[in-house]
């Protein structure tokens, strides 16, 4: 079964079910999905939905973030479950572990020594862990590393 339609199939479940909010966050992954087509004329592939996915989670993890400064608790609870109705339809995410040895072999294979050199690193790390986390928590990884002393 295609992401594509398993979308379709958990969306139909959860309004048999009266789950608002799995409904109304499947229909924002939908909506994105078919206004990249409208606007592309294409049809997209699993991968390419998966990248619509993980922009969203993205989207959101920024969202809580402001709720949480204008101490609105209960859009932080929504947001929370919209992310792990988000989590569901992506590959499993990678611990900070496995991110941070993911970066250290990049960073071996390239022999970065600095800072300098993140956009490199950054740049032959994100295919590696597509879907699988996101670009901030590399990021931090990498920053982590350069700035523990030798």
């Amino acid at each position: 079964m295609s992401l594509k339609e398993r979308l379709m199939e958990d969306m139909k479940n959860s309004m048999k079910n009266k789950d608002t909010i799995r409904k109304n966050t499947i229909t924002m992954v939908r909506a994105a999905i078919k206004q990249r087509e409208v606007d592309e004329r294409i049809d997209l592939s699993d991968e390419d939905i998966l990248d619509i996915i993980a922009k969203q989670l993205k989207e959101k993890r920024v969202a809580i973030e402001e709720f949480q400064r204008g101490n609105r608790q209960d859009l932080v609870e929504l947001t929370n479950s919209e992310i792990e109705i988000l989590l569901e339809y992506l590959p499993e995410q990678l611990s900070d572990d496995e991110v941070e040895k993911i970066v250290l072999e990049v960073i071996n294979e390239l022999n970065a020594t600095s800072m300098k050199e993140i956009g490199l690193i950054m740049k032959a790390v994100m295919p590696k862990v597509k879907g699988r986390t996101d670009g901030n928590k590399v990021n931090n990884i990498v920053r982590k590393i350069f700035q523990k002393p030798e």
